[in-house]
């Protein structure tokens, strides 16, 4: 690889106006490692919480609040939570999504989840905030369900290409968790089976979404470039660092 002078890579790009295009690509390409790296440590942290106690015989509330792990279960909500919430509204910026609502039902899907790992699940011992507990997480999943699907819709009519996938993957989340509540009621593997796919969705849809946008602003940088693999090391450059330095 020959040797890049990122300063003088940082003035043939302002002068060819295509400056802040490269500094949005290496901003994107940043954004996508983050939202990834979330997701992916979320899905670990609900496979181990999950795990925690035999997942046929209790739910994660259970687990959270029968055994000495509450403040694992807390974390748990906060991390997963935060998480799928960071994901969708990055989601939602990169694609430009029009709506008004989206965002505040991703906010409350967010605040029920954690409110539903804080109000203690002892029907016997607090029976009323155990009802309470129960209508928060029935909140999660209504909140982020009129949050991310109307999004999942509107990105297969934007991209045809990914209707079917899309359908299917909405599918198998929502009939699944369905068929998993009537086969496995009291058990944690319903809720497993909520948000491992859902987490699994925002991945698919991070690595497609943002792929396809790299690769789309990509082209502008690339037209008058003779070598590929020097263009691509001058496109993710962090030039201010280097104009710094």
């Amino acid at each position: 690889m020959e040797n890049i002078n990122y300063e003088q890579v940082r003035k043939d790009l302002e002068h060819k106006n295509l400056y802040d295009i490269q500094k949005n690509l290496t901003m994107q390409r940043r954004k996508r490692t983050a939202v990834m790296s979330l997701l992916l440590f979320s899905l670990l942290f609900t496979l181990a919480f999950g795990m925690l106690e035999n997942p046929l015989y209790y739910t994660m509330s259970n687990i959270g609040n029968f055994f000495n792990y509450r403040i694992i279960f807390i974390m748990w909500a906060i991390v997963c939570g935060t998480s799928i919430e960071i994901a969708v509204l990055a989601l939602f910026q990169l694609e430009k999504y029009p709506t008004k609502y989206g965002n505040i039902f991703i906010y409350l899907a967010t605040l029920f989840m954690i409110a539903t790992a804080l109000i203690p699940s002892l029907k016997d011992d607090y029976p009323f905030w155990q009802i309470i507990h129960t209508i928060t997480s029935g909140l999660l999943a209504l909140f982020l369900y009129l949050g991310l699907v109307p999004f999942a819709k509107w990105i297969s009519k934007e991209n045809p290409r990914l209707r079917t996938f899309i359908y299917i993957w909405l599918l198998v989340i929502w009939a699944g968790s369905i068929i998993m509540v009537v086969l496995f009621w009291h058990s944690a593997l319903f809720e497993l089976w909520f948000f491992i796919t859902n987490i699994l969705f925002l991945l698919y849809l991070s690595v497609i979404l943002f792929e396809e946008k790299i690769v789309k602003t990509s082209v502008k940088l690339l037209m008058d470039e003779d070598n590929l693999n020097v263009a691509i090391e001058k496109i993710f450059a962090n030039l201010e660092k280097n104009s710094k330095k």
